[in-house]
């Protein structure tokens, strides 16, 4: 007989020392992807990945201490971490087996509970924005492929071709997968058992307290043409609500079955969990290695958790706090 899944008891009324010591106010969280970070990736792209994770937190940290919405600063962020070649995202897509880019994408606001996701992309500079456009401009909520690449040039999104996105470093690792004859998370190591996974992410509350979250991947290595991922799915890779966003990077199927990001939000809604105590119960009945995510609540809590070797990932609070980190 299958074990069922044990949860928490629900909190007693009141509140934890944690959550007296947490003053309202913006925060914001971003990944960059989490996996046996120590053993496949090498320093010098452990280093570039830092520099961009420590640049689009500024610009999200700006935004939000310019008054800009949780929303605006979600987009903003996720598009410059498309813009850097060194993530598995926009710029940086791995390729499918048949050696092409197919880029997914979601975005979430709290408030409304509006999302938009896009998978299948191939042209478009930045697929997080489309996904934006996807909510506000179409009574639907996920285009693919074709209608999603038509859509993009009908509304004069910027495109450029395929080709724009498939970078040396890429090609190389699509042949080290074929070889392997596996399909890859694994971004240097093809036999390794713990991968790494780059997709980006970024869920921000800002200071209305009004939560969103954004998520963009080039999905895995010698992926099946036509593969989606977590991340354009709507509660398993990216959700918000009116308590919290939240933002999973891994392997994607593990997380579909799990539906990761809703998860958190759930617990927190209906069995009263804090933030942390959500994400950290959600994570540690995972498979061990397969997930990552960061989160944040409308108090304005933040909070990065993984069961995985390591993960890109760096926060600020309005209060101060900061945190940049790779390894667990």
């Amino acid at each position: 007989m299958e074990s069922r899944r044990r949860c928490p008891a629900r909190k007693q009324e009141g509140t934890t020392a944690f959550e007296k010591s947490v003053t309202m106010g913006w925060a914001i969280a971003l990944h960059g992807g989490g996996g046996d970070i120590a053993r496949t990736v090498t320093s010098e792209r452990s280093e570039l990945a830092q520099v961009g994770l420590r640049h689009c937190l500024e610009i999200g940290v700006a935004a939000l201490r310019q008054s800009r919405s949780a929303l605006d600063v979600s987009e903003l962020v996720v598009r410059e971490l498309e813009n850097y070649p060194t993530f598995n995202a926009g710029k940086g897509s791995v390729l499918t087996a048949e050696g092409t880019v197919e880029m997914e994408a979601c975005i979430m606001d709290g408030v409304t509970k509006r999302c938009g996701a896009v998978s299948g992309l191939s042209t478009v500079t930045n697929p997080i924005s489309l996904a934006r456009l996807v909510m506000e401009k179409t009574p639907h909520i996920y285009l693919a492929f074709d209608g999603a690449e038509k859509f993009a040039r009908d509304h004069g999104v910027e495109t450029a071709s395929m080709e724009n996105f498939i970078t040396k470093e890429n090609v190389e690792r699509l042949q080290q997968a074929k070889e392997a004859h596996r399909v890859q998370i694994d971004f240097s190591t093809p036999t390794g058992s713990n991968c790494h996974q780059e997709t980006v992410g970024c869920v921000v509350v800002d200071n209305q307290g009004n939560c969103a979250a954004a998520t963009s991947t080039g999905g895995l290595v010698n992926k099946m043409a036509g593969r989606i991922g977590d991340t354009p799915i709507v509660g398993a890779g990216n959700y918000a609500n009116h308590l919290c966003a939240v933002s999973a990077t891994g392997r994607g199927e593990h997380i579909i079955r799990a539906t990761v990001a809703h998860d958190v939000a759930a617990l927190m809604e209906y069995k009263g969990l804090s933030l942390k105590e959500a994400a950290e119960y959600v994570i540690e009945h995972m498979e061990k290695g397969t997930a990552g995510l960061v989160a944040v609540s409308n108090k304005g809590e933040v909070t990065m958790v993984f069961n995985t070797s390591g993960m890109f990932r760096a926060c600020a609070r309005e209060d101060g706090y900061s945190e940049l980190g790779v390894l667990a």
